[in-house]
């Protein structure tokens, strides 16, 4: 009896395992969307500052850091 019993607390944490791997990518689309919001802003913050500097080359946001970690992700999803 315990061997049954086993396999089904085995199988309970394997299906706990999967729906938190699987909830993960919901919370990751949740982040995702708040990085595009936090994005945008940081577009219209750097147009800002250029117009305010016309001379300068500083740069506002890391946005070749910020591309990279996007390659990085796509990578990663590609099957």
């Amino acid at each position: 009896m315990k061997y049954k019993l086993k396999i089904k607390e085995e199988e309970s944490d394997a299906q706990k395992y999967q729906q938190s791997r699987i909830n993960a990518f919901d919370d990751i689309e949740g982040r995702l969307e708040t990085l595009k919001k936090s994005l945008r802003l940081a577009k219209i913050d750097t147009i800002k500052y250029y117009r305010d500097n016309p001379t300068k080359y500083t740069v506002v946001y890391g946005t070749d850091l910020i591309d990279d970690y996007l390659n990085d992700m796509e990578t990663l999803l590609q099957q």
